[in-house]
């Protein structure tokens, strides 16, 4: 299967991005997430030259976002010879993934000041 049209990234699109970035999604894994929760279904090399990332960097985000239940893939046939072309789709709304990373993050920072608490008694029972 072949695009006829390929989105390209907007500046919001870039700012969701750099906001995924800042919680400490990485690069490769924000931008896919933004460009496929923008798009119905996309190719490998949709989301390349959707994001200006290269195919090794969507290869480890499809990785991680499989591993993490967000996407579905099906293949379709290709239109020479060869591979099946995978079709990529999220397989939750970006609000539900969004959820998920919330309460991710709140449950790091219970666990981090926990152990800041626990430096304290350490400190004070000196």
């Amino acid at each position: 299967m072949r695009s006829d049209k390929v989105r390209y990234f907007t500046p919001r699109d870039e700012e969701l991005a750099e906001l995924l970035i800042g919680i400490g999604i990485k690069r490769n894994v924000s931008k896919v997430l933004v460009y496929l929760a923008n798009t119905e279904e996309a190719t490998s090399r949709d989301i390349e030259r959707g994001t200006d990332l290269r195919q090794p960097e969507v290869s480890i985000a499809m990785r991680y976002l499989k591993e993490c239940d967000w996407i579905d893939t099906r293949e379709s046939k290709s239109e020479s010879k060869g591979r099946p072309v995978k079709i990529y789709t999220l397989s939750r709304s970006i609000t539900e993934i969004m959820d998920t990373l919330e309460k991710e993050k709140k449950k790091e920072a219970r666990h981090q000041l926990d152990l800041i608490q626990k430096m304290r008694e350490c400190i004070s029972t000196q």
